[in-house]
């Protein structure tokens, strides 16, 4: 844990305000879930809620039998980071943030389904050493999008129809899981 040098004051509500440039860095929004622990020695942690990070164990099982099964590239993400990959090197996608425009078009509820010069890097290092991906937001049962599931392909025929459709049959699935 390092130190900002930030110091706030709780109101008389038990409210503290977090620094705008913290919530940015963070990519905290108004109306984001916060965790609240605390430690013995005194400590209050607040850590961005995740709901399917929740289900981390078992997004990575789903994304790995996706991609035995396809013999794709398989990415799960939540709003903030991707947490589980499958068929793509672990080292390079696994817990690193979401690129702004993955992000994007998460908020927006916009599958995708793209070629060539129009793929999505899903990270910001993104190398992009594929010729074809879908991306398909995750919405829980409740209504909120809480991530997405992507497929990448490196061969020159790319995804095809049904290959989209069992992507959204999977992010329509992990939705469900999350209460």
């Amino acid at each position: 844990m390092r130190a900002t040098g930030i110091v706030r004051r709780i109101d008389d509500l038990g409210r503290v305000v977090i620094p705008k440039e913290i919530r940015k860095t963070l990519r905290i929004r108004e109306g984001d879930p916060l965790e609240i622990f605390t430690a013995k020695d005194g400590e209050v942690i607040l850590k961005k809620y995740s709901p399917i990070g929740e289900l981390n164990e078992f997004a990575q099982e789903y994304a790995e039998t996706l991609g035995e099964t396809l013999g794709f590239g398989v990415v799960v993400t939540d709003l903030d980071s991707i947490i589980a990959v499958s068929k793509l090197p672990k080292k390079d996608y696994k817990e690193k943030s979401i690129s702004d425009d993955l992000e994007q078009l998460i908020e927006n509820r916009e599958p995708k389904h793209v070629k060539d010069s129009k793929l999505i890097s899903l990270h910001k290092d993104d190398a992009m050493d594929y010729v074809s991906q879908a991306i398909i937001p995750i919405v829980s049962s409740s209504g909120d999008c809480i991530g997405s599931i992507s497929m990448v392909c490196k061969e020159a025929e790319g995804l095809s129809e049904t290959d989209e459709k069992i992507l959204k049959i999977a992010a329509n699935f992990l939705g469900k899981q999350v209460q």
